[in-house]
């Protein structure tokens, strides 16, 4: 393998290190602790982990962490006026209502609830509006995360080409939007790109988010480009025993560093990130809302 190694968890426990500093001295300084408050509906048991684990790092870094468990049963009203109450409280800096909810609660009008400087998810239409137009902005924490990592490794990343392959609105678009802020030269490809091997060999940077296993092929990445792979797919592994499985991404790992530069594995590199940039994001929320000055090198 020729490729650098972009270990997320490393840079994670990074970005969970300046927040912890930054919460301790506004604690120390000002006598505010950010707070991140997690509903969960529901008894998804993925979500469950997940909420468990933001909750136990949120602690860590020094914030307080206020969990709503509801149940799979609870009316959208119920849920409404819990939300209402959290952007009333002045204890909590961030929301972050874990998704997918379930199939009888309106997910947009869920998310639209949420004050924007509330939402460290970043998913409200007031802030993909902001960071479409190139404004301050809550910024989804999974494309914050790959835009960390490509700073750390490029430095600059202005003039470079990236192809961001994907166009959900949770990664490929956020990304996109993201990267030309940095001043790339961005393309938006899909399922649907005519000729998309061509489409991504002429990229620096390639963010792979379209959730197909090992989709991406070594021979589609340009020699010396940074690949940052997004995609979490579960893929049977006979080789383990019956019935196991193991995580792959969304590039073939194998043949893509053999070509690239620097690569993210899966698991282990954007995966962390996502976590340790809703921390951030908290942490900005909290610096937003008393006037102080932002955490440097934890926002876009």
């Amino acid at each position: 393998m020729s490729a650098t190694l972009i270990d997320g968890k490393v840079f994670a426990a990074s970005v969970r290190d300046k927040v912890a500093i930054h919460v301790a001295r506004l604690k120390e300084a000002m006598g505010v602790t950010p707070g991140l408050a997690v509903v969960l509906v529901g008894d998804d048991p993925a979500s469950e982990v997940y909420v468990r684990s933001k909750g136990k790092m949120t602690v860590e870094v020094g914030m307080n962490s206020y969990e709503h468990k509801l149940s799979a049963e609870t009316s959208e009203a119920d849920l409404l006026a819990l939300i209402e109450a959290l952007n009333a409280d002045k204890d909590v800096h961030g929301i972050l209502v874990q998704l997918p909810l379930p199939g009888h609660l309106n997910e947009a009008l869920v998310i639209n609830a949420i004050d924007p400087a509330k939402d460290v998810d970043g998913f409200h239409i007031s802030n993909v509006g902001l960071l479409g137009t190139g404004q301050k902005a809550m910024v989804p924490c999974t494309p914050l995360g790959c835009l960390m990592m490509l700073r750390d490794h490029h430095g600059s990343l202005s003039g470079l080409n990236a192809v961001v392959i994907g166009r959900s609105n949770i990664v490929g678009k956020p990304m996109a939007q993201l990267l030309l802020g940095d001043s790339c030269t961005v393309t938006i490809a899909h399922s649907r790109t005519k000729d998309l091997p061509e489409v991504v060999r002429r990229a620096d940077i390639v963010v792979a988010a379209v959730g197909r296993a090992n989709f991406v092929q070594g021979d589609w990445i340009k020699p010396g480009a940074t690949v940052i792979d997004v995609g979490i797919n579960r893929i049977p592994a006979p080789e383990k025993g019956e019935g196991k499985s193991r995580l792959v991404g969304d590039v073939d790992f194998a043949s893509a560093s053999d070509v690239a530069g620097a690569i993210t594995p899966v698991p282990g590199g954007v995966g962390p990130m996502t976590i340790a940039c809703l921390l951030a994001n908290t942490l900005t929320a909290c610096c937003r809302s008393h006037g102080f000055a932002e955490p440097e090198g934890l926002t876009a």
